[in-house]
């Protein structure tokens, strides 16, 4: 470890015992880019923060087309010129009190014609706490046919637009007809815009981060035509150890979960633990805390050659939906670029899949098989977002 590194751990010690936590994560961050940053690591100068409104509404001015053909709204500081009509809706959350959700219902029957679909913004509060969000609805979702849902958590450092362009999410979306949700963490939550995944409040039912996005989840469930048996959660590094942690919180409404890049349930309850396991993992980790818990299917993805959250997580994370370590039956490929991996399938005993683990070799910490367009993407790599929608498929809740 160089003294540059050793210094950032140290003022990242100081600033937690002072109860500095924003600045202590920011501080760790500073030390993971220090070891490693992907070319592809995006700007702070090009990603403007979010900043949650308390009034829970959302403003919108316009519609625009992205090159990919995907139709978002625009936000605009004057609401009375945006005469766009909004629908308010309720959601409980296991033993969470309700939320509202302010989310734009307007078609644009050009798009619609396209087949591009719609990728509107809105804003959800739950618990006093409000957050953005982006969602893409394929066209025609609209029609009697309920379709599955697909929530995204982007990584630190990302956003929802970012996430999407980067895992291709929403072209899958628009050619096999899913809903996909994208919640924004925003600065006032977390300097970095990273998802709270070590801190105790944030890793638990009824609480912190898992309560206001899975009641976000089901406020989109009730507004949109999404079938409840088929809601999906996956995520990037810190968006994939909340996935994670978010899935096994509220196993009724999700499905199947994916971890791409990210670490198990309960693997830190602080930044410094954060820092260590993300460095090294935990050769000594045994399981996740907290009382029993019930997981979901799980697939997960990890670089063998990643800096920033080490490979041994990847394994962990499976464990974690395992109970234990397990025998797999083992797979070994090459993507159509030339990467390696090798796959490992665990199920139960009667065969239905309960994890899938895909370790890429050569590959750092990027969404493998993702386009270049988005940060922390590998292009070589296989394809993660058509293996998740595959392995998410075959799920469905009874």
């Amino acid at each position: 470890m160089n003294d540059h590194l050793q210094q950032l751990m140290r003022d990242a010690t100081r600033l937690t015992r002072a109860g500095r936590l924003d600045e202590a994560t920011a501080a760790i961050q500073r030390a993971l880019r220090a070891t490693s940053a992907p070319a592809t690591e995006p700007s702070d100068q090009n990603a403007e923060p979010l900043n949650p409104a308390t009034s829970g509404t959302v403003t919108l001015d316009a519609t625009a087309t992205t090159p990919g053909g995907n139709v978002f709204a625009v936000d605009t500081t004057d609401y009375n010129a945006a005469n766009v009509d909004f629908v308010a809706a309720e959601a409980s959350v296991g033993d969470a009190p309700q939320g509202s959700t302010e989310v734009p219902r307007s078609e644009d029957g050009a798009a619609a014609a396209r087949g591009a679909g719609q990728f509107s913004i809105g804003t959800h509060t739950h618990l006093s706490r409000t957050i953005h969000f982006k969602l893409y609805a394929p066209a025609g979702h609209a029609e009697e046919r309920q379709l599955p849902l697909v929530v995204m958590l982007h990584g630190c450092g990302q956003d929802p637009d970012d996430f999407a362009a980067g895992t291709r999410m929403n072209e899958a979306a628009r050619e096999q007809g899913f809903f996909v949700l994208y919640p924004a963490q925003s600065r006032t939550a977390n300097a970095s815009r990273c998802w709270n995944w070590f801190q105790p409040a944030d890793q638990a039912r009824g609480s912190g981060e898992p309560a206001l996005i899975a009641s976000l989840t089901l406020a989109v469930v009730k507004q949109y035509n999404v079938d409840p048996r088929r809601i999906y959660i996956a995520g990037l590094s810190a968006g994939g150890a909340m996935a994670t942690i978010v899935a096994t919180a509220y196993p009724e409404i999700f499905a199947a979960a994916g971890v791409h890049s990210g670490l198990a349930r309960g693997a830190a309850s602080n930044v410094l633990e954060a820092l260590s396991v993300m460095q090294s993992g935990d050769p000594n980790w045994q399981g996740a805390g907290g009382g029993t818990h019930v997981s979901v299917p799980t697939i997960v993805f990890h670089g063998d050659q990643d800096k920033t959250v080490h490979p041994r997580n990847g394994e962990q994370a499976v464990a974690a939906v395992l109970g234990r370590r397990g025998d797999a039956e083992i797979e070994r490929g090459m993507s159509a670029r030339g990467r390696h991996y090798t796959r490992s399938l665990h199920v139960d005993e009667k065969g239905n899949p309960l994890a899938e683990h895909w370790l890429v070799h050569g590959a750092g910490h990027a969404w493998s098989g993702g386009n270049v367009a988005g940060s922390y993407t590998d292009a070589s790599g296989p394809d993660a977002t058509r293996e998740m929608l595959r392995f998410f498929f075959t799920q469905r809740r009874a």
